[in-house]
């Protein structure tokens, strides 16, 4: 049939109507674009491709700098283009509504039908938490994903094996690196392994061995004590969990056009849809693993405390809940499909959070010997001389400063880059009276460092979360998110990094190699430290 229709045209003809066509469409998109609704400034946006000449040309692809770019050249309310208009809202002012804790009017959108275009074929749309835009969905999987990691039962499985993850760090950080005087050493790369092994090991119960990976690939003599196939199968899963998260919001920001049709763009596309068929096939078969477990568990006796565990026997007879939870007939328990996209969700999202995280109070930390000295004494004061006790729960009520720095390196050097919204219905924001299906996205940047909510926003101060009323206004810190959808595991991080910040500073002298160098980051969805090299040494 196509080939009969270009038949009907000689080459020179054929090239006319593709001409015309192009015409027209061009026509067409500025056509939009000049009798837009509320006209803001902004960058100037080209047919197809938006505003990504600018972020990839202008910045790198550098979405941090994009943004921040703007924001210096725009001002608090400005508009960029990808797959659709998104509008950019940089004061607090603007994002009552959006940012309601009100399950009245709930805002949980996240992303409108054309930007949702770009998920729905990866296949992660709807699942889940952080793409599941259904309220009745949502909350009944964020129900279970904040009972099993609110209860007290896993803050002491974080706590344990955070302290016994560190263990197993340090002894191959003493036969790399302390016991020869080889001092020296990229912090990011173990830190992310770190956190990766201490996050699947939360959420399933399954041990990962990507540090033991790691390990064997720079030893020349040494091998961790760990078999071969079992540290391939871990680090090949944790690669492509990593490979997901920093890839994934492609599907956002290229057209389905580039994506189709552009070979650099299909082949990453490409890459993307047969990395997550990996990744589902490896998750159902831990989920059906440790049901197997379960079944095969007699009733008088204990269950793990992980995650995957807690969300399978929710709602069963094996669940505490059971007999009070029965009488609501919603409260069913989670299908398969379910448990993998919040078990799939809390390990992507919880792991490069945290060991960015952690990289960075390590920079800001050794930047600022003031802040360094009171974290030690704190430290000094809960442990006293022991530097190899582990770390209990009882103890993090005792590290307020270690979780004043967590929060200040939050503030200033915010991982997640912007938080989004869509329109449920028309609504009033910033001025203007917007449709439904609006695309926000509020600057989190923009308000961390705004002198009108924060005094001396540029300064790196962690005393200031210690004084009374510290937030000064609501939604001036929103590193966690805001309103309902709040990140769920917002205290599992700060325990988890008070944890391992305690172990790094209680037993080793940790400086920068350069103190002069800036940051190495890469910025998509979240921003990555790509490189923090750093001196250890134990502390006398």
């Amino acid at each position: 049939m196509i080939s009969k229709l270009f038949k009907l045209f000689d080459s020179s003809d054929f090239l006319s109507l593709v001409v015309i066509t192009l015409i027209f469409y061009v026509t067409y998109y500025y056509f939009k674009y000049f009798n837009r609704i509320n006209p803001l400034p902004g960058p100037f946006p080209f047919p197809y491709f938006g505003n990504l000449p600018q972020l990839y040309i202008g910045h790198n692809g550098n979405v941090k700098a994009f943004y921040n770019s703007n924001y210096k050249k725009y001002g608090d309310l400005y508009e960029v283009y990808f797959e659709t208009r998104v509008i950019v809202l940089n004061r607090i002012e603007y994002t009552e509504k959006l940012l309601s804790a009100s399950m009245k009017n709930p805002i949980i959108r996240k992303l409108s039908e054309v930007d949702g275009k770009g998920y729905h074929e990866l296949g992660i749309m709807g699942k889940g938490l952080v793409l599941n835009q259904e309220f009745q969905s949502w909350r009944y999987n964020r129900h279970f994903f904040t009972q099993a990691i609110l209860s007290p039962k896993f803050v002491h499985e974080t706590t344990y094996w955070t302290s016994k993850l560190f263990d197993e760090l340090e002894s191959y950080w003493n036969r790399l690196y302390i016991r020869d005087n080889k001092n020296v050493f990229d912090f990011s790369s173990w830190s992310n392994l770190f956190t990766n092994d201490v996050i699947i090991c939360l959420l399933t119960g399954e041990r990962s061995y990507t540090m033991a990976g790691y390990f064997n690939e720079l030893s020349d003599n040494e091998k961790a004590e760990r078999p071969s196939a079992l540290i391939d199968e871990t680090v090949k899963f944790v690669h492509a969990i990593r490979k997901h998260a920093m890839g994934f919001s492609m599907f956002q920001l290229v057209s389905p056009f580039l994506r189709h049709y552009f070979p650099y763009f299909k082949k990453k596309s490409d890459d993307m849809k047969q990395n997550l068929q990996y990744l589902n096939q490896k998750f159902d078969t831990i989920i059906k693993r440790r049901r197997q477990e379960i079944e095969n568990t007699p009733l008088d006796q204990p269950l793990s405390n992980d995650m995957l565990t807690s969300v399978i026997i929710a709602n069963t007879p094996r669940d505490v809940n059971y007999d009070k939870n029965v009488i609501d007939k919603a409260m069913r328990p989670m299908t398969d499909l379910e448990i993998r996209s919040i078990i799939f969700d809390g390990i992507a999202a919880g792991t490069d959070t945290v060991t960015n995280t952690i990289s960075y109070i390590i920079y800001y930390v050794a930047r600022n010997p003031d802040v360094k000295k009171k974290l030690l004494d704190e430290i000094d004061r809960t442990f006293k001389d022991d530097k190899s006790r582990p770390i209990t729960e009882n103890d993090i009520p005792n590290l307020k400063y270690c979780e004043a720095i967590v929060k200040e390196v939050s503030r200033i050097f915010s991982i997640v880059i912007t938080l989004t919204r869509v329109l449920e219905r028309p609504e009033e924001l910033a001025g203007y009276q917007w449709p439904a299906n609006t695309h926000i996205r509020i600057g989190i940047d923009a308000i961390h460092h705004s002198d009108e909510y924060w005094e001396d926003p540029e300064i790196f101060n962690p005393d200031r979360w210690l004084n009374e009323g510290s937030e000064s206004k609501k939604n001036s810190f929103i590193t966690f998110g805001g309103g309902l959808r709040v990140c769920p595991g917002r205290k599992l991080a700060i325990i988890e990094l008070v944890c391992l910040m305690t172990l790094l500073f209680r037993k080793y002298e940790i400086d920068l190699v350069n103190k002069d160098a800036p940051l190495k980051t890469l910025s998509s969805t979240i921003t990555f430290c790509t490189e923090l090299l750093i001196e250890i040494k134990p502390r006398n």
